[in-house]
């Protein structure tokens, strides 16, 4: 597999560009779809050029938007047989939605987002910013090896559950690969959550991804956490040694440096992944034995 270096350092504000990108293509795909449980509408999945929303209802026809991160393009297709392209390269956000809604409505498919970005501090409306206008394709083709890779990792270890799963999927609102996994019971509700976060915790889950870097930890880097929380997971024993928990994230992280400078990348992260599932699903009294895959 391809693990190449991606220090945030190196491509930051070209990270922070795609985020928005990837918002506005994302909110195409939220604003046609119905609601699935968790949210499960609405996040990108890893293609094998890039991200797409697979196939979205328009009517009576269906489109498809992909990220390609190898010709560096937007491509929209559509089932009636026409599509259209842009291209990826140094743009503003404000010109990349621009000319995104255009590409949209010449395909005759009339579509309106709220145009606000999510998750982010001190956002910025889409057809406002100017500010974010980076793209170096050497970086964003990086970052998707990393996506390709994890992916297939995750969907292994996905493969071991035979409980309620979440599929493998790139959350455009977080900006991270992400697999999350049920116990089948209710969680308590949390009377101060939005609306987002009481659908996404509804039930105990204990989820599983790898983001780029972006936010305080700075940083790309594999996850972990349970929720609601067992009491002593902070204190649980997880693998590789590298691992540790962050108390002031809650969650367990394996630095994404360390795990692709192993001998063995590909088994040091399927070890994150089990022994921080383990040590949730242990302490959570999880009923694992009618969850697992034997």
């Amino acid at each position: 597999m391809n693990w190449p270096s991606l220090p945030l350092e190196e491509w930051r504000d070209t990270c922070a560009t795609l985020h928005m990108w990837t918002q506005i293509v994302g909110k195409v795909r939220l604003a046609q779809t119905p609601l699935v449980n968790h949210w499960w509408n609405v996040p990108l999945y890893v293609s094998a050029r890039g991200l797409t929303t697979t196939a979205i209802p328009y009517g009576d026809i269906s489109f498809e938007m992909e990220f390609d991160f190898v010709d560096h393009k937007l491509e929209i297709t559509c089932s009636h047989g026409q599509s259209t392209s842009l291209a990826l390269e140094p743009k503003s956000v404000a010109t990349f939605y621009r000319e995104t809604m255009d590409a949209l409505r010449q395909l005759g498919l009339d579509i309106h987002i709220w145009h606000m970005p999510v998750e982010i501090i001190d956002p910025i409306p889409f057809d406002e910013d100017e500010q974010h206008a980076s793209y170096d394709p050497e970086y964003v083709n990086r970052f998707w090896q990393v996506l390709r890779s994890s992916e297939k990792v995750m969907q292994e270890f996905r493969a071991r559950f035979v409980g309620k799963c979440s599929p493998v999927h790139f959350f455009w609102g977080s900006f991270d690969l992400a697999v999350t996994r049920f116990s089948g019971r209710p969680a308590p509700v949390r009377p101060d959550a939005d609306v987002i976060t009481r659908e996404a915790y509804s039930h105990e889950v204990i989820s599983h991804g790898w983001w780029p870097g972006q936010g305080p930890l700075g940083k790309a880097a594999f996850y972990s956490y349970t929720a609601p929380p067992p009491d002593g997971l902070n204190q649980a024993k997880v693998q590789p040694e590298q691992a540790y928990y962050n108390a002031d994230m809650g969650l367990f992280l394996l630095l994404y440096e360390d795990m692709r400078t192993a001998s063995n990348p590909e088994a040091v992260l399927m070890d994150f992944l089990e022994s921080t599932y383990e040590a949730g699903a242990n302490l959570a009294n999880w009923d694992r034995s009618s969850l697992e895959r034997t």
